[in-house]
């Protein structure tokens, strides 16, 4: 019996992941939860599968929860400290990391330090502190487990092969909801247009990334520290289908790819299981009905997320940081209606001008460097 901890348990991914622990109860079981907000579903959460532990960020919300579950043998915990207490719990064997945001370093840390394998679908822990993430893991004997389907493709893809022979990492995108548009009709998008995925069920903050092509240009940061590869050898390929969920290509020329429906669940419980893997119930791909899988180059011109991704990745030090907390407050303000779509690349483009590039940033720095992001946005905009 596994025991898994579970950061950002109401969101997508964390629901999905205990999707997983339903299908398999003898062989995973839940030690504990973390959520943001939603404390309902929290309490049914932890109603069904029993945790010992579960946080909630707000401190009046988690007052509110331990009233409400005062019939289950479960301990109310509130704020940073209560979320490093979900990372580092003892029984917990693996830590699955679904919250969204740069709320999840410091956790991801002491989770690692506690010796967990990390299943990690928080971007942002890479992004802005690969650094001393990669070489923290390799230092305690951690996995770090990739969740997200472009990496857990790459990871498997790697399986049984000589990852020095990797001559470039091939990450695949869907285009989003306005592949193919230009920047005229670019202006004019609207929310609910943009919250429209054409493969994907995502929470509305990735989902907005996947259509301003943000989300690739983290996952391209990200898969520059999990796999050591330089930024160089990353190179995006449109894949509309979203059938190849991403690929390697060797010194030699062979490319291994891996293929499947678009579902989270299968890297989430590759993820839990590794190195075994288990049924997945669900469709399954049906090569005598597909009828095409296509490939173009990402528009660069009209899609500004992964330019300007690219640059910060090049830039490196603090500069990634930047980008990911500009982006952050900018895709907040389109959500609340306060900016244009656009907007969002004219807000990461200004606040990456105007940083100074701090090299190997501790996370003390890394977390000061996004709050002044922050703030240089609210004066501005």
């Amino acid at each position: 019996m596994k025991k898994i901890a579970v950061l950002g348990s109401t969101g997508s991914i964390g629901t999905q992941t205990l999707e997983v622990v339903r299908a398999y109860p003898q062989q995973l079981c839940v030690a504990a939860l973390a959520a943001g907000g939603n404390i309902s579903l929290l309490e049914s959460q932890i109603r069904e599968f029993h945790p010992a532990v579960a946080a909630v960020w707000d401190e009046e919300k988690a007052a509110e929860l331990r009233i409400r579950t005062a019939d289950q043998n479960v301990r109310i915990v509130s704020g940073m400290d209560g979320l490093i207490e979900i990372a580092t719990l003892p029984e917990a064997e693996i830590l699955v990391t679904a919250i969204v945001g740069m709320i999840g370093i410091l956790p991801t840390i002491e989770a690692i330090r506690a010796g967990k394998d990390i299943a990690l679908a928080n971007k942002e822990t890479l992004v802005t502190a690969g650094h001393i993430i990669m070489p923290l893991a390799k230092e305690k004997g951690v996995k770090i487990l990739p969740v997200d389907s472009e990496h857990s493709a790459i990871f498997q893809s790697l399986n049984g092969e000589n990852p020095g022979q990797i001559d470039k990492l091939l990450l695949t995108a869907s285009g989003g909801p306005f592949r193919g548009k230009d920047r005229a009709f670019l202006e004019n998008v609207q929310l609910e247009d943009a919250l429209k995925h054409p493969n994907w069920e995502m929470g509305h903050k990735i989902t907005i990334d996947s259509a301003t092509m943000v989300n690739k240009g983290l996952e391209v940061m990200e898969a520059k520290w999990l796999f050591g590869v330089d930024i160089d050898r990353i190179q995006v390929v449109i894949q509309p289908q979203s059938i190849i969920h991403s690929m390697v290509q060797y010194v030699d020329g062979a490319v291994i790819a891996q293929l499947g429906t678009p579902d989270m669940k299968l890297p989430i419980q590759y993820a839990l299981f590794y190195p075994d893997r288990r049924f997945l119930a669900g469709e399954r791909l049906d090569f005598w009905q597909l009828s095409e899988i296509t490939f173009e180059k990402p528009d660069m011109e009209n899609f500004l997320g992964l330019p300007l991704a690219f640059a910060a990745a090049r830039a490196g030090g603090s500069m990634p940081t930047v980008f990911n907390a500009a982006n952050e407050r900018a895709v907040s303000k389109f959500l609340n209606r306060k900016i244009g779509f656009l907007d969002i690349y004219r807000i990461i483009q200004e606040c990456m001008d105007a940083h100074r590039v701090i090299e190997n940033p501790t996370v003390e720095e890394i977390l000061a460097c996004e709050q002044a992001t922050y703030e240089m946005i609210e004066s501005r905009w």
